[in-house]
């Protein structure tokens, strides 16, 4: 199985069209064939301790004590596939409308050794999101579904697992979604400092006082410094928390505005800009998965085979990872030179088919 898994993998990197047992069978010269393949996707589901076995030689090899964890997750959207308790509909806070799709969850190491050149960017656990819950909407009577596990529980269980296995971090960041109270009193209670996004109408009070007679203003209508790290209460958490409120320039040299809020009161004013930009390697990875590694480009129809499919399209991110620091190259630029390296082939062989013109 770890051959064909092994294959699987390298043809997922290799791959530029629909991802199938059958092509990857014809592209061996059937030496693997078309039935060993869909028996591989159809074994045992993959889980996250299998990506954790997986990679945690590397994570070894580049940790480090100052790493950050990070959370978030992305929608794979299928929307010509038949819906299961897989395939379903999901909120798509980019679009603001419900896609169809497969949602993934994702605990993603960031870790930068000072000595090193490059950082490590790199899963360390997954879940995808199971809608196994049938009911009937009460107002519209419409059949609907639901996972019987929040994103916030499974991010609390992954960051448990973390601990667990002794993965060197010391941040965790993640976006609004992720920012509940009680994802703040969890990690806090686990000695790990939060970085976390927070929605301009959350409560909070500039001084204990005002916490204890419960006066609270939006974060938003607080008078505060720019760019300054401001020691606040926020409502519904029991220990006080560093407020920054970022002033930033969009694309189009717009001003933006964003609240950042820390359980960490060494932080000063570039810290937080620093380690929160480090979130946005997430969502580098997961246009690596769409882009590089086919987790969108796969027919298969059944539940297991779905999830085994998107396991494999995680490892070969994995091992694209590892070409990046033996080769010096990014994603990008190694599927970049996959795909002229195929090019020249291809065009070498339509070369050789126009030789017969001659003789036609």
């Amino acid at each position: 199985m770890d051959n064909i898994l092994d294959l699987y993998t390298d043809y997922l990197i290799s791959s530029f069209s629909q991802t199938t047992a059958t092509n990857l069978s014809k592209l061996t010269d059937k030496l693997i064939s078309h039935d060993q393949i869909s028996r591989f996707l159809n074994d045992s589901t993959f889980s996250s301790k299998d990506l954790w076995q997986s990679v945690k030689p590397l994570v070894r090899k580049h940790q480090d004590e100052n790493a950050c964890l990070i959370f978030d997750d992305s929608i794979i959207a299928k929307p010509h596939s038949d819906e299961n308790d897989l395939i379903s509909w999901h909120w798509d806070h980019s679009q603001n409308h419900s896609v169809k799709g497969i949602n993934l969850l994702t605990a993603f190491y960031h870790s930068h050794q000072r000595e090193k050149d490059e950082a490590l960017r790199v899963p360390v656990a997954f879940e995808l999101i199971l809608k196994t819950v049938h009911f009937s909407d009460l107002k519209t009577k419409k059949q609907k579904r639901k996972c019987p596990k929040t994103k916030n529980e499974m991010m609390r269980d992954m960051i448990k697992q973390a601990i667990s296995n002794g993965l060197k971090f010391k941040y965790i960041l993640a976006d609004t979604w992720f920012a509940s109270s009680d994802n703040m009193r969890f990690i806090h209670k686990k000695k790990k400092f939060f970085i976390f996004d927070l929605k301009s109408n959350r409560l909070a009070a500039l001084s204990e006082k005002d916490r204890n007679n419960g006066h609270w203003t939006r974060i938003d209508e607080l008078i505060i410094l720019d760019n300054v790290p401001t020691k606040v209460w926020l409502k519904d958490l029991e220990f006080p928390i560093l407020l920054y409120k970022q002033i930033f320039k969009n694309k189009d040299k717009s001003v933006g505005i964003r609240f950042l809020i820390s359980n960490d009161f060494s932080l000063l004013n570039d810290d937080f800009t620093t380690l929160y930009k480090k979130r946005w390697s997430v969502e580098e990875y997961h246009k690596s998965l769409k882009q590089n590694t086919a987790i969108a480009k796969s027919p298969t129809r059944v539940v297991k085979t779905q999830n085994n499919h998107v396991f494999a399209s995680i490892l070969a991110y994995i091992k694209l990872e590892k070409l990046k620091f033996a080769n010096k190259m990014n994603h990008f630029a190694i599927k970049s030179k996959i795909y002229i390296a195929a090019l020249k082939t291809a065009f070498k062989e339509l070369n050789n088919l126009k030789q017969n013109l001659t003789t036609a």
